[in-house]
């Protein structure tokens, strides 16, 4: 594409080139691309153009803001343009490059702090031919390549949905994170539908405060495409999330607890049975009703389900079979993933890594054994949310240990203690060996007890000072259960 266009809504360069790929990484630049340059939290990203250039880079743009004036002198022997708030207009710019895939699809964007994994992974489970974006990776549920974030960057997103659009997808379901929304990585994604699915603490590390926190999960449903939206209105903050739509966009909600809002399209839920093998539920929409089931555990688990039903009714799966396509979803790995056989404790994998998450999952699994805890907190992370996550596990949970989760650049002793400081009770074990932890879990558990390994969920790798280290929950799980016996 010549960069003329590719800029023709920005700025017209003086000198027109031919542009063959886009580049945020100047190790990554290769012979014709574009190269983009931001602003970053400790470097300017032109600081890396000289890389770029010497990579084949045939064109710099970059934010005039913040950029060294000795930066900005050495591009000026390539095509150079400086674009004002370039943060904010790459996600177009990339969209034009790319011939903007979204359109020729349905796109479907999840945020909310939990449940988008899960979401977004049955969505893709319960709809032929979607495509999938988030924490686990993208592609299809089974196949799956590793992202570095949760929501790519604005470039890596429209080149993954020109591919899913080359294959001819018709649907995708796209984790959509606050950090994403914040930093304009999905701007220009046409996005169909949006999904809400709850908004409790994290990211304040990077938010600030909960409002913030809202207020960067609320830009989703201000895109001007969306034509439907679909509301957990047990939030707390639905009324929020409603107040951002436009009028013609046809608004899906559901409720565990009898609410509804005149004007759309309202999913309730009553004679609600949970077990270990799953739920069972009656569900009710304008003049249908049937009795669902759902091989998923948990309550939170139900909205998850709820949110993915609204979606296919939004989507014109008639009523009974959107129904049935519930009995089939497979729980996603690191989600309330459940090991042990009979005459075995019962041990739970999860993800859950704020306060909230934690709460969830122990109460969802709370019988009539003891209930263990392992878990720990992430380093160079919302500080706050650690004292919180001690106080649920001391309240909730028979047994607790504590241990690392990824530490990153932090010291562990100050994470753990962090944790401590908020329990308040004295059945707290530190066993700082992740593997170590979660064994000795295992190995004194009983076989009505049920204990829970939280916080990393699919991750294969634990981060410690800045490498990642190959590291898996559910294989210590493994592991660990094939050595236990009722006198371990």
């Amino acid at each position: 594409m010549k960069l003329t266009q590719l800029l023709n809504n920005f700025r017209q360069p003086e000198l027109d080139a031919e542009i063959t790929g886009l580049s945020l990484d100047s190790r990554a630049v290769m012979s014709g691309d574009a190269f983009f340059a931001l602003p970053g939290a400790n470097q300017h990203g032109l600081s890396h153009a000289r890389q770029a250039i010497l990579n084949g880079a045939r064109a710099i743009i970059y934010d005039p803001q913040g950029a060294a004036l000795t930066d900005v002198a050495l591009i000026n022997n390539v095509i150079s343009i400086a674009i004002p708030e370039l943060n904010c207009h790459v996600s177009a710019i990339a969209a034009e490059f790319y011939q903007h895939p979204a359109q020729r699809m349905t796109v479907i964007g999840i945020t909310g702090t939990n449940g988008k994994t899960t979401c977004s992974q049955l969505i893709a489970q319960a709809i032929p031919n979607c495509g999938v974006i988030g924490t686990m990776g993208w592609g299809e549920p089974d196949h799956l390549t590793e992202t570095l974030n949760t929501t790519p960057d604005a470039l890596t997103i429209q080149k993954i949905l020109k591919q899913f659009a080359d294959q001819g997808k018709s649907t995708v379901a796209m984790e959509v994170s606050s950090h994403g929304l914040q930093q304009g990585r999905v701007n220009a994604v046409a996005f169909k539908g949006a999904v809400f699915t709850n908004l409790s603490r994290d990211h304040l590390d990077y938010h600030g405060d909960m409002d913030s926190y809202l207020q960067a999960k609320l830009a989703l449903f201000s895109h001007k495409t969306l034509e439907f939206a679909v509301i957990n209105l047990d939030d707390a903050n639905s009324l929020k999330v409603l107040n951002m739509l436009a009028a013609n966009v046809q608004i899906w909600t559901f409720s565990t607890t009898e609410r509804r809002i005149p004007n759309a399209e309202n999913l309730l839920v009553e004679n609600i049975s949970l077990s270990a093998d799953g739920i069972h539920f009656d569900i009710r929409w304008r003049e249908h009703q049937a009795n669902a089931f759902t091989p998923l555990v948990g309550v939170f688990n139900l909205e998850n389900v709820l949110a993915v039903l609204s979606v296919l009714l939004a989507m014109a799966v008639p009523f009974a079979e959107a129904v049935s396509r519930l009995q089939k979803l497979r729980p996603i790995p690191g989600r309330m993933e459940k090991f042990g056989e009979i005459n075995q404790p019962r041990v739970f994998v999860d993800y859950a890594h704020s306060p909230d998450a934690l709460e969830k999952v122990l109460k969802a699994v709370k019988g009539n054994g003891r209930l263990w805890v392992v878990f720990g907190c992430g380093g160079d992370r919302d500080k706050g949310k650690r004292p919180e996550m001690g106080k649920i596990a001391s309240i909730l949970a028979d047994k607790i240990i504590v241990t690392d989760d990824n530490p990153r650049n932090e010291q562990s002793a100050t994470i753990i203690n962090d944790i401590l400081a908020g329990c308040q009770n004295r059945n707290v074990t530190v066993i700082n060996d992740r593997t170590l932890a979660i064994a000795s879990a295992i190995q004194q558990a009983g076989k009505h007890d049920c204990v829970v390994i939280a916080g990393k969920g699919h991750e294969n790798y634990q981060e410690i000072n800045g490498k990642k280290l190959p590291f898996s929950d559910q294989e210590i799980v493994k592991q660990s259960l094939a050595e236990w016996s009722p006198n371990s």
